[in-house]
């Protein structure tokens, strides 16, 4: 249990041994909003229920009774708040302990479920461009798993991509078009390095031709139908464009150093989907309307939901039953989380309710999120109004490259890459983890990767900015010793209070699958140290006083680079 838990623990036994009877949990006790007001404040609304008396003066009641323990200072009553004070030495003492001894697994908490939860991000479609609006849903699923795992569950990230669909034969409609003589140049040219990034180019083309063409919908949907019975040349194309895409994605996955356990293709479900389909039926689940088959799920107030399109193709359901019943089987699921944008979210509730028709008890949770935008507007893969990845990635290596080399001209052309790539990376992450996942996100490049404000590179500067100022104090080496009880200011204990707070942000960011939770503890602390370091001297300090607050730097440290880690940003030595 860290050391701000123990304590929160220790007022609350204290106040149950008062009162004769359990009636306060750790986790009532929460934060003055000033901290003139103490350090950990009781709310004793609740209690005056309890007791049937007014709160200031249960309040005032408990204050009289209790003991100030170990690490209780003073106690306080402000109006219906008993307000407790932290005793400061001992708490940088045991935060400062801690966090050396648990290094990156500082911040880490444990869970008792021993349940295997599937997060599944990353549903990506092939023939398609991958966008800056891609990103957020990598991002975001990459944290969410990394947290996951740091509040001690059993995360199993997995990718699921959709390379069957109409938008397949739309993008092969007019790939293989007699009208289309660029894209014959194109096909079986083997020097072409960007085959996916074509593909999508491609699809955004034949969403402005099927207007043109009176029988385009009609040769669409043959098209579609040929590719489904698995056999004959336009299975073929599919079969050999998918990889285009599928090659693609697997560059971006490494460029953003993010790994999947497995893999799923809709293509590889669809034959079971139209079994499960036909059982269905068999069973009521589905029905027959109009010609198509259809999930009536209006007694649920959740609609109608078309499972086959009146000419007998597969909408995305059928695959999505299929996968959900072999996921649940083969990896004995307690937990599904699915993270799709919030436009899907009746989607899913639909979904969900035809699996638990269909007997399956597992919890399935769907996790949404907004839009990204660009300043100029929304984005749209069918106009091509966004920035495709290859064109954001080639922006802000360009960019940041050029900076770096302004900064270092003495650095080779591998570390100026390797540098300017981290703080990149860092910007993309950033931006689209930092805010809550429900607001929209527009994303301006320039403002990602700025050195001020809340972004990514504020945060590794800081990192960075500490980096030096331990080399300058040529007070190197892991063990040093060095007595917390030098720590006597006041912005030394608020930053100790800091860092004990971080294993508490990273169990709400996991209760609330939040990563913007980390992003906004950890640009607070920045702050705090670039104050701290601005106001205190660290350097030019005795020499006692200087191990301790270097090593209360050090230590700060850490947690930065603990807490990027759940973002899937890489620290930076020097900027």
């Amino acid at each position: 249990m860290n050391p701000l838990e123990s304590i929160k623990k220790q007022i609350a036994d204290n106040i149950n041994k008062s009162l004769g009877k359990k009636l306060i949990e750790k986790e009532l006790i929460v934060y003055p909003p000033q901290k003139e007001m103490g350090d950990l404040s009781l709310p004793c609304f609740e209690l005056a229920k309890t007791a049937k008396k007014a709160p200031t003066e249960i309040a005032l009641e408990l204050k009289e009774k209790l003991n100030f323990g170990k690490e209780i200072s003073e106690i306080k009553v402000v109006g219906p708040y008993l307000n407790f004070f932290v005793k400061k030495q001992l708490l940088i003492e045991k935060v400062l302990k801690e966090i050396q001894k648990e290094k990156d697994k500082y911040g880490n908490n444990k869970n008792e479920s021993k349940g295997k939860i599937m997060v599944e991000y990353s549903n990506v479609n092939t023939h398609k461009q991958y966008h800056v609006g891609h990103l957020r849903n990598i991002c975001y699923g990459d944290s969410i798993n990394k947290i996951l795992k740091a509040n001690g569950n059993k995360a199993i990230p997995v990718s699921y991509i959709n390379d069957f669909g109409i938008h397949v034969a739309k993008t092969l409609w007019w790939l293989y078009h007699k009208d289309n003589a660029h894209a014959k140049k194109t096909i079986n040219n083997s020097t072409l390095k960007n085959k996916g990034y074509f593909l999508g180019e491609t699809y955004v083309k034949s969403s402005q031709k099927i207007k043109e063409y009176k029988n385009s919908k009609d040769e669409i949907s043959k098209l579609m139908k040929s590719i489904e019975t698995g056999q004959g040349e336009n299975y073929k194309k599919w079969e050999k464009t998918r990889m285009w895409s599928i090659n693609e994605f697997e560059k971006i996955y490494k460029d953003l150093n993010i790994k999947f356990d497995n893999y799923f293709y809709e293509s590889d479900y669809i034959k079971e989907g139209f079994k499960i389909v036909k059982r269905l039926l068999k069973e009521g689940i589905l029905e027959e309307s109009e010609g198509a088959v259809i999930a009536n799920l209006e007694k649920y107030d959740l609609g109608v939901l078309v499972i086959l399109r009146t000419d007998g193709t597969a909408t995305y359901p059928v695959a999505d039953l299929a996968l959900a019943s072999a996921k649940i089987k083969k990896y004995k699921l307690d937990k599904s989380i699915y993270i799709v944008d919030d436009r899907q979210s009746l989607y899913f509730k639909q979904l969900f309710k035809i699996l638990k028709l269909m007997g399956h008890k597992q919890n399935m949770v769907h996790l949404g999120y907004d839009f990204v935008k660009l300043p100029s507007g929304m984005m749209s893969s069918r106009s091509g109004n966004v920035i495709t990845y290859k064109e954001l990635k080639d922006k802000i290596l360009n960019y940041l490259k050029e900076e770096t080399k302004k900064r270092h001209s003495d650095w080779s052309e591998k570390k100026v890459e390797k540098t300017a790539w981290k703080i990149g990376l860092g910007a993309i992450k950033f931006e689209m983890i930092k805010i809550n996942a429900h607001n929209i996100i527009t994303f301006d490049i320039k403002k990602a990767l700025s050195f001020e404000g809340f972004t990514s590179a504020y945060i590794q500067y800081t990192y960075a900015r500490i980096n030096s100022i331990i080399k300058k104090s040529k007070v190197s080496g892991k063990k040093v010793n060095f007595d917390p009880k030098e720590l006597k200011e006041e912005k030394e204990f608020g930053l100790a209070f800091k860092l004990a707070r971080y294993p508490e942000i990273v169990k709400r960011a996991g209760n609330d699958y939040d990563p913007s939770e980390i992003a906004r503890y950890l640009f607070e602390l920045a702050q705090s140290l670039n104050d701290y370091y601005h106001s205190i001297p660290v350097l030019k300090a005795e020499d006692k006083i200087k191990k301790a607050r270097l090593e209360l730097l050090r230590n700060s440290q850490s947690v930065i680079e603990n807490g990027l880690s759940l973002m899937g940003i890489e620290v930076i030595e020097e900027m």
